[in-house]
């Protein structure tokens, strides 16, 4: 989506959600500070789908992991939300929309990379621990990644035939992945209180 679609996607299901959880703005300054459009929508069909679990939609802190109260593995970075906490979670995701970019710089190409390495640590994670987590990649602004960044898109290709993120969901599809993503996330909610 460009940034009028976002815009207009997310006014519309703002008003259908009618959501309790955070809205974050975007980073620009003046006229161009508006929602954070797909993280507003990632975060109101979160919201609706977990149907009042507990979610952390703007870690401040790093994830951590632990096994029975002792601390496996801290990532590098704070991502963009965790479920069911960003401690020991099931899922976490990172957002990269960039609707008001008008070049294809650095800070774009540096956001795929951070990707990359979250990836790493809990690939290697899964492999040394026996910890999995869900590491859902959202993107959108059609013209940063398909006129700008194509070399980028095939990057997050790779990422995902690598197994370093389990998903890369585009803009609209938010609508039909989440409530998929977060009805197997519950599952494995319930799944773990049960024990």
């Amino acid at each position: 989506m460009d940034k009028d679609q976002a815009a207009a996607l997310f006014t519309k299901e703002r008003r259908r959600l009618n959501p309790k959880c955070a809205i974050p703005m975007n980073k620009q300054k003046g006229k161009k500070q508006q929602p954070a459009y797909l993280t507003g929508l990632i975060n109101m069909l979160v919201e609706k789908a977990i149907n009042g679990l507990p979610c952390n939609f703007n870690p401040l802190q790093l994830t951590t992991f632990t096994r029975d109260g002792v601390p496996l593995r801290t990532l590098a970075r704070r991502v963009d939300g965790a479920f069911p906490s960003s401690v020991n979670p099931i899922a976490v995701w990172e957002v990269k929309e960039y609707y008001f970019t008008t070049t294809f710089g650095s800070r774009v190409a540096d956001g795929v990379y951070e990707t990359l390495l979250d990836g790493l640590e809990l690939q290697e994670l899964q492999q040394s621990c026996g910890v999995r987590a869900e590491h859902i990649l959202f993107v959108d602004a059609h013209y940063t990644w398909w006129v700008c960044g194509k070399s980028y898109l095939c990057r997050m290709v790779d990422m995902l035939h690598m197994g370093l993120v389990s998903e890369v969901v585009f803009g609209r599809e938010v609508l039909d992945r989440i409530p998929i993503l977060a009805a197997a996330w519950v599952k494995s909610y319930s799944a773990s209180k049960k024990k």
